[in-house]
Parts: structure tokens; C-alpha cells; sequence
């Protein structure tokens, strides 16, 4: 038992310093050839912060820990706006873009609701995930075709930065690899040790390990008041968690999933999301009174999920 803690443990420093080299490398990059730094949240950083729940989730399928990979999306997807926005809101208010609110945040509440559709026959399979994929691509395409920012002149990058940074998103792929690894195969074996289901596992402690990526980011662009990567990292990851993981992990190898999930964990998902619009809709901004209501229902969220996992 112990020596799995510690390869947990480890796992998770993997996934965490992996992933803010991969962020690193990745937004410098992007900025320097003049990227807007919403579109760099909304792609660059948001599929960097992805990529631990994208490895965890297609390690746990292959090893036929469904409850694990699902778990680990619907887990992380709601702590990403709960945790991770509610906490960068209480320590900078969060100002949010009317075109995020009208545009992009739409895009990801529509995405959250065809997923629960999807998965609400207990199974996800290829057609499915074609489907969540084919989604993403739609959504790559738009920002693309909307990233340059005219008024950038960040696009002086020496040749050295430009390779430090790609030995840095190299080092950071490698570090996520055997860090979901580790978490994967130590969290099954604790759940197990517990009783714990391997979905209570999922939607608990693998859904924060490998959201960690994405509250490091959050707090210090919320700190350094880059409010545009900040929104755009959650509203971002949270569209890749859905439609390239678990639209990867359909396409790749189709899982069951309990149906059981559509009273509380898929509804929940989706209730975070729409809240988050409301209050986007409404104020253009996760002020600290809204961070605080996201931190409670981040504790009431994982409380419930506790109780009914027993």
C-alpha cells in the first residue's frame, strides 16, 4: 500500500511538472508568432492541460478500467470550472470576453450536454466518438481561422528560444506519459484495497491529479490578471476533455458506461457548465462571490459522489 501511495504521489508530480512544461513551451511558441492569448487558452494551453486526463483515461480504457476513465473526465471537468475558476476568482475577480461568452462558452455547455446524450445508453462507441472528434475539428478550424492578433509584436523569438521551448514540450510529453502511468495503476490499486468503486476513484483523486495542470495555470494568469488565458484554459480543457479524450477513447476503444452516472455525475457536469455561463452571461465576470459558490459546490460535488460510491 505504501509503495503505491508513493508511485501515486509521484505520478502526480509527473503529470503536474509535465504539464506546466508542456504549457510553457507550448504558449511561448504560440505567443511569439502572434497568437491572441485567448485562442493561445483556448488551444495551445487547454490541450497541454488535457493531455494527463487524455493519457489517463486512454491507459485506464485499454486496461478495462472504464470507471476510471469516465470518471476521470466528468471529475475533471467539473473541478476545472468548481476548483480551479473558483479559486482564481478569489484570489483576482475573472473578467470574461463577450465574444468567450457568446462564442466559445456556448460551443463547450452544447458539447457537455451531446456528450451526456451520448453516453446516456451506456455505451461509447466509435460513432460516438467520431462524433465528439469531429466536434473538436469544427472548433480547431474557428480558431484558427480567428487566432491572429494584429496588434501583437511578440514574434521575436531567437532560434534558441524556439528550441528550448520544443525541448521543453518533449521533456513535458515524456513526464505525462509515465506519470498517467503511475496514477492509473496506483489508484486502481487503492480503490480496490478501500472497496472504493474505480469511478469514486476516478472522479476524486485522478480527476485532481490531473487537474493540477490546469489550477496552476489558472492561479498564476489570474494573479499576473491574464484573464483571457485563465477563462480560456478551462473552457478549453474542458471542450478537449470531452471530445478529444473520451471522443479518442471511443474511437480507439469503445467502453461501457454505467448508466447509474446519468443521476447525479453527468448532471452535475453539466449543471457547473451552465452555471458558469449564467454567471458569465450575466456579469462578464467570476467575481469573488461566485468564485466562493464554486468552491461549495466543488466540496458539496465530491461529498455526494463519496456517499454514493458507498
Amino acid at each position: 500500500m505504501t509503495l503505491n501511495l508513493l508511485i501515486l504521489v509521484i505520478g502526480i508530480f509527473l503529470l503536474y511538472f509535465g504539464s506546466s512544461w508542456l504549457v510553457t513551451g507550448a504558449s511561448e511558441i504560440a505567443l511569439s508568432m502572434a497568437i491572441r492569448p485567448v485562442v493561445v487558452g483556448l488551444t495551445v494551453v487547454a490541450f497541454a492541460t488535457s493531455a494527463p486526463e487524455l493519457l489517463v483515461s486512454l491507459v485506464a480504457a485499454a486496461e478495462g478500467a472504464s470507471g476510471v476513465s469516465v470518471g476521470n473526465i466528468l471529475g475533471s471537468n467539473v473541478i476545472n470550472i468548481a476548483l480551479v475558476l473558483g479559486l482564481s476568482a478569489l484570489i483576482k475577480p475573472v473578467t470574461i470576453n463577450n465574444q468567450i461568452i457568446r462564442r466559445e462558452l456556448l460551443y463547450t455547455v452544447a458539447a457537455t450536454i451531446l456528450f451526456w446524450i451520448l453516453c446516456m445508453d451506456g455505451n461509447l462507441n466509435r460513432f460516438d466518438g467520431f462524433i465528439l472528434i469531429t466536434i473538436l475539428i469544427v472548433f480547431l478550424v474557428y480558431s484558427v481561422l480567428t487566432a491572429k492578433d494584429g496588434n501583437s509584436n511578440q514574434n521575436n523569438q531567437s532560434r534558441r528560444s524556439y528550441v528550448l521551448n520544443g525541448f521543453l514540450i518533449i521533456i513535458g510529453l515524456i513526464a505525462i506519459t509515465y506519470g498517467a502511468d503511475c496514477v492509473v495503476d496506483s489508484a486502481i490499486f487503492i480503490a480496490r484495497s478501500f472497496h472504493f468503486s474505480e469511478l469514486f476513484i476516478g472522479i476524486s483523486i485522478v480527476a485532481i491529479g490531473t487537474s493540477l495542470p490546469e489550477l496552476a495555470t489558472s492561479v498564476a494568469a489570474a494573479i499576473k490578471k491574464q484573464s483571457d488565458i485563465s477563462v480560456g484554459n478551462i473552457v478549453g480543457s474542458n471542450l478537449f476533455n470531452i471530445c478529444l479524450v473520451m471522443g479518442t477513447v471511443g474511437l480507439i476503444n469503445p467502453i461501457q458506461i454505467n448508466r447509474n452516472l446519468n443521476w447525479f455525475e453527468f448532471p452535475a457536469m453539466v449543471f457547473i457548465t451552465l452555471l458558469l455561463y449564467m454567471f458569465a452571461f450575466f456579469s462578464q465576470k467570476i467575481n469573488r462571490i461566485y468564485g466562493l459558490i464554486f468552491i461549495i459546490c466543488f466540496f458539496v460535488y465530491n461529498i455526494t459522489a463519496y456517499g454514493l460510491a458507498h
